[in-house]
């Protein structure tokens, strides 16, 4: 039973990374269409925006003060993806809507200069991110440990889970969001300035892709491909719980970190990964459209 707890712990952990890493892949493919092979590298760029933090911490504040160097790390692993996002969308992806295979390899493009970037800065080895002390150890009861650190991100993914649900379906914008998701033309005649949402939109997902990196990094060594580990788990449950909808990729998620430690544990890492892709492939031969589906008029049609 404590080793059952265990696995289900540490399946609850990985559901929740793959889960803050793949909000920001629904959310820009939903709307825009546009499969982002970079996205592992914004999740790199947030592991690597922690690391500087806590040098920047290390080197200017005193000792009692350097613990508190996380609760920055964060927003600024945010706004460092955010920021990049932006500039992404606005310079290459915008150019490339509805052109599928030319998104595909120039996205692929940026994510090799992206890492050869992040070893030009930070060298060829892993960087080490130290969990503040409030991070360290774990709760132990009877033969099951509960780690600090992976109780706070399980925690933290559930903060960025709640903000993209008030964004998406209780503010302004996330109403245009939903509009240009369902139907682009008719949002544009409604006078919401799509161009507009497409960046923002693209760039929040990036953000969010950031603070998982922000995560990744109390877990182990950073380095340039530290996003690579994450990002077909990603794909896959956005895949499986139905492009643009938030309770879909939470579902999907869960499947697909659930299965992956579940099946590592009884055989090993590379046959968990063929059954995970398995279990993947033959629900979306009975359900292709994943378990949830945006329902609008062109589709009707």
């Amino acid at each position: 039973m404590a080793q059952f707890i265990n696995t289900l712990f540490n399946a609850v952990s990985l559901s929740s990374i793959v889960l803050l890493t793949s909000l920001g892949l629904a959310v820009t493919f939903g709307l825009m269409r546009v499969i982002n092979m970079a996205h592992g590298e914004f999740v790199m760029v947030g592991a690597y925006a922690t690391y500087a933090v806590q040098n920047l911490f290390s080197a200017i504040f005193p000792k009692s003060i350097q613990p508190l160097y996380y609760f920055v790390a964060i927003p600024a692993a945010f706004a460092a993806a955010f920021a990049l996002g932006s500039l992404l969308e606005f310079f290459i992806i915008s150019r490339l809507y509805k052109r599928v295979v030319d998104s595909l390899l120039a996205t692929w493009g940026i994510s090799l200069i992206l890492q050869q970037a992040a070893r030009s800065i930070f060298g060829t080895q892993g960087v080490n991110v130290t969990a503040p002390p409030f991070l360290q150890g774990g709760i132990f009861i009877g033969g099951c440990t509960f780690s600090y650190n992976r109780i706070f991100i399980i925690a933290l993914v559930g903060i960025c889970v709640l903000s993209v649900y008030l964004i998406m379906y209780k503010s302004g914008f996330g109403k245009q969001m939903r509009a240009v998701m369902q139907n682009r033309a008719m949002a544009q005649c409604m006078g919401i300035n799509s161009r507009m949402v497409d960046n923002v939109t693209f760039a929040i997902g990036s953000g969010l892709a950031g603070i998982a990196g922000c995560s990744v990094a109390l877990l182990g060594s950073v380095d340039s491909t530290v996003g690579q580990n994450y990002i077909v788990n990603a794909f896959m449950a956005v895949v499986l719980g139905g492009v643009g909808k938030l309770l879909g990729t939470v579902l999907g998620a869960s499947i697909i970190g659930s299965a992956s430690i579940f099946a590592e544990n009884y055989t090993s890492s590379s046959i968990a990964k063929a059954i995970v892709l398995l279990i993947v492939i033959v629900f979306l031969q009975k359900r292709p459209q994943g378990l949830f589906v945006i329902k609008n008029r062109s589709l009707d049609e």
